[in-house]
């Protein structure tokens, strides 16, 4: 019976061991993620800042394009 108990003891200290190795790694990807979506954002918003300036200084249509 007491061997019995020093497994299940050994077996529970190895599991929350893991499952504190595990937290720590989720945290870690959490930051990645949200520096990730951050990024994201940042780039969407200069894109979108790229085709509206591209959009507003096209040339008119009815114009010859430069090499003509």
């Amino acid at each position: 019976m007491e061997e019995r108990i020093i497994r299940l003891e050994e077996t529970v200290a190895l599991q929350e061991r893991t499952i504190e190795e595990l937290s720590d790694v989720l945290a870690a990807q959490q930051k990645q993620i949200d520096a990730m979506e951050r990024l994201l954002q940042a780039v969407a918003t200069r894109l979108q800042a790229a085709f509206t300036v591209g959009a507003t200084t096209a040339a008119p249509p009815d114009e010859a394009p430069p090499h003509y």
